[in-house]
């Protein structure tokens, strides 16, 4: 299976849960985005390795770092290998003297891990098009239809009583605002929908 390869886009405040953050992972090559929801610790982790922060003490993340270092075990890469119910799935790839190995673990940890390590992280098609969220242009025509009035989406408690149609254009709204949590929810229910093409 081909591997699509990810980068951090950027790490955000969740917009419908308390002390939970948004995780942008961007294809490197290509428009699409996959936003994952995260918890405070995860994202605290990933923000103060990007920021090249040291604390007084080492995290739960240094110290797997350290450990498999002293080990001679080095983490290759971060496969987000699986979407099910709305809940991303990754696995390590370890190489040591013994080969390669690969461990299960939950995305946010993986993620974590994979900026103290540098190595590189993957998804593969199948998460990504089920998953990812388009990206569009900025040159595109954005414009609505005349005459078409709908609610502010932010306004909105229940994405249900809108078309397809309708859906699709919130979509476009909300990631052309970054408010990929929210596109997220909007891509899920489009998904829900029969005949959504």
């Amino acid at each position: 299976m081909e591997k699509i390869k990810l980068e951090i886009v950027g790490i955000s405040n969740s917009q419908t849960q308390a002390g939970a953050y948004a995780l942008i992972l961007g294809e490197e090559a290509g428009s699409r985005r996959l936003p994952i929801i995260i918890g405070g610790f995860e994202a605290q982790s990933i923000a103060i390795e990007l920021e090249k922060m040291h604390p007084s003490r080492p995290l739960t993340h240094d110290l797997f770092r350290n450990f498999a270092e002293t080990y001679h075990i080095n983490l290759s890469e971060v496969i987000i290998n699986k979407f099910q119910e709305g809940v991303f799935f990754a696995q390590l790839v370890f190489d040591s003297e013994k080969g390669q190995k690969v461990i299960d673990s939950r995305t946010s940890d993986a993620i974590a891990l994979a900026v103290r390590f540098k190595c590189p992280v993957y998804t593969y098609e199948s998460v990504m098009s089920v998953a990812g969220i388009i990206i569009r242009d900025e040159d595109e025509d954005q414009s609505e239809e005349p005459g078409m009035e709908r609610e502010d989406p932010d306004q909105m408690s229940d994405l249900k009583r809108f078309n397809i149609n309708e859906l699709k254009q919130l979509l476009e709204e909300a990631v052309e605002k970054e408010e990929f949590e929210r596109a997220s929810q909007i891509r899920d229910e489009i998904r829900k929908r029969p005949g959504r093409q």
